[in-house]
């Protein structure tokens, strides 16, 4: 969760003495270059929140399911991934999800109508090997190019960088 201006500014008043040196430190917290992109697709959907390890563990039970979960995201030629970013795990394919966007949901940076895939200031949005929050549904049937991967996340309709 990002945090306000209002809970760094009482962080920093709490702390009555800040070191000099420290200063930038606190303000660099403050500010988040987050940047959400959102759908209309699944607007009242309930989705789980789940960490990596769980999910891949116990996938079955999650088949056609809404879930929430953070990772790693890759991409490349015929390659479109969420990777757990543990140091502590497998990070091959097959403990890995495939990720479906599909044109049917589009994802907007939210409070804009900038796609997640369009093209700004000379380039597209940066995303591969970046932690993402997703949001959307599970899908054993698909396993990605070449049923590679361990299942799929189709409908998606969140994406937090």
């Amino acid at each position: 969760m990002t945090p306000t201006y209002a809970k760094c500014s009482s962080v920093m008043l709490y702390n009555h003495v800040v070191i000099l040196f420290l200063f930038p430190v606190f303000l660099q917290s403050c500010t988040s270059d987050k940047k959400i992109y959102k759908s209309d697709c699944d607007v009242n959907i309930t989705f789980k929140k789940i960490g990596f390890t769980q999910l891949i563990d116990s996938i079955e039970d999650y088949d056609e399911q809404y879930v929430e979960v953070s990772g790693t995201y890759k991409e490349a030629k015929e390659q479109s991934a969420l990777y757990n970013d543990s140091l502590f795990v497998d990070h091959s394919n097959k403990h890995a999800l495939w990720i479906n966007f599909s044109q049917d949901c589009p994802l907007y940076l939210k409070g804009t109508r900038t796609g997640l895939f369009e093209a700004s200031d000379g380039g597209f949005t940066p995303m591969n090997n970046k932690k993402i929050t997703i949001r959307g549904k599970i899908n054993l049937r698909n396993t990605g190019h070449l049923g590679l991967y361990k299942g799929a996340i189709d409908r998606v309709s969140s994406v937090e960088l």
